[in-house]
């Protein structure tokens, strides 16, 4: 029998990510229970996704805090309600400084690949843009494990997919985002099966036992 993983899910707006998890969990393909999620935006559309599946929510709206300790630290105090065993930033905007009780234990997805086109300031469709725009024959995401400096993680997994002459950033967005779908529960799926083994900055995927 599997293992049912708990997981939240920090989203920021449209929830396009956190629907692809309901949607694999609902199919039994990624063993896991969102035990809630938390927006840093009240009017994101991700947290009706959740009210529709009975998901628990939770608004920590970035600008009702003077810093990004004080943001973090509501998060942390929401996220202590719940049995949360990994933390999984889905379109999540913002900084979110990762305390000991998690580390090691938060996973993101970037739409691009790590370490080319990353960081703060390259997010969303500026990636895409950055990306068309340097002339890159190949793009993708990347799924690592977060730390306290944007896109700075191990990475965990990286899928392809070419950029063609005629691409825009919203064509090349699709697509990147139909490998985002795949590589992410992938992530969590190896993360719950403990085969997930760090060595320095590497992340080796261990053999299925």
């Amino acid at each position: 029998m599997r293992k049912i993983i708990s997981i939240a899910v920090l989203i920021s707006g449209n929830g396009k990510t956190l629907q692809n998890f309901i949607d694999c969990i609902k199919s039994g393909s990624l063993p896991a229970k969102i035990q809630i999620v938390i927006s840093s935006n009240p009017d994101a559309k991700g947290l009706e996704r959740a009210k529709i599946n009975a998901i628990p929510t939770a608004v920590v709206s970035r600008s009702s805090y003077k810093d990004v300790n004080s943001f973090s630290e509501a998060i942390t105090k929401k996220l202590e309600e719940y049995p949360i065993e990994l933390i999984t930033l889905a379109g999540f905007m913002h900084l979110y400084k990762i305390p000991d009780t998690y580390s090691g234990r938060v996973m993101n997805v970037h739409p691009g690949l790590i370490p080319a086109f990353c960081g703060h300031g390259y997010y969303g469709h500026k990636v895409h843009e950055a990306v068309i725009g340097y002339g890159a024959k190949v793009s993708g995401c990347t799924v690592h494990f977060a730390d306290n400096v944007y896109d700075n993680g191990p990475i965990i997994i990286q899928r392809t997919t070419p950029v063609f002459d005629d691409d825009t950033p919203d064509t090349l967005a699709e697509r990147v985002f139909k490998e985002e779908c795949t590589a992410y529960p992938e992530a969590i799926r190896l993360f719950a099966e403990g085969r997930l083994k760090r060595e320095g900055r590497r992340i080796v995927i261990l053999k299925k036992e």
